[in-house]
């Protein structure tokens, strides 16, 4: 696939090793909707480039403009207005039908990038757990703790500071017999699981011997 071979190339041209943990838990054969923190616009190829099977993204609307990627996003993924209740609607209606025809769904439980990234998550939104209990499919936390540092969202400029990253795959939660009675305790349960992998990561990066970080910046991108 086109975005995948894409994705993977772009995370070698940017020579970063990247650490991937706990792909052992996914099922090549089942469908799953996948709940990945977000901080950076690294985290769509990053995905891309360490999940395997059809997966189909759920982002806002922005990711469209944003250079490169954008074009490729656009072309092949559902885009959001999340100010528009109709946008949100369809939205969600084509998260189900990529669920239908055999595609994993990735969607962003914050909605948008938080103003404190790696570091504490925004409220997440009913989304992809609304998704995974309907369907009755696994929800797949997964935690990202320095995309952040290594993209930062940074307004106007494109800047690669040099980090090593990292993506742990957390055990998918069943969502068999759950009902939408349950939403909120799922919601509750995958929110405590990524902001605490997020703390932990953050001592871990405050207390180790980090060597001079360099930084390419470009402005007006």
């Amino acid at each position: 696939m086109l975005n995948r071979l894409w994705s993977k190339i772009q995370l070698r041209m940017y020579l970063m090793p990247v650490r991937v943990t706990g792909q052992e838990h996914l099922d090549p054969k089942q469908l799953y909707v996948f709940a990945p923190n977000h901080s950076s616009y690294i985290d769509i190829p990053m995905i891309l480039a360490a999940i395997p099977g059809f997966l189909n993204f759920v982002g806002k609307k922005a990711l469209t403009k944003v250079p490169l990627w954008g074009k490729i996003y656009e072309a092949l993924y559902i885009s959001v207005d999340r100010d528009s209740p109709i946008s949100s609607a369809k939205a969600y209606i084509a998260s189900k039908k990529s669920i239908e025809a055999g595609r994993s769904v990735v969607i962003f439980p914050e909605g948008k990038i938080s103003p404190e990234s790696g570091h504490n998550l925004l409220p997440f939104k009913d989304g992809p757990f609304k998704l995974a209990i309907e369907k009755q499919i696994p929800l797949v936390p997964i935690t990202m703790p320095y995309n952040h540092l290594f993209l930062p969202d940074v307004k106007g400029k494109l800047i690669i500071r040099y980090h090593a990253l990292e993506m742990i795959i957390h055990p998918p939660i069943p969502t068999t017999g759950l009902t939408m009675a349950d939403l909120e305790f799922l919601k509750e349960q995958t929110f405590t699981l990524i902001q605490s992998e997020l703390h932990a990561k953050n001592n871990e990066h405050q207390h180790r011997n980090l060597a001079p970080v360099s930084a390419l910046s470009a402005a007006g991108v």
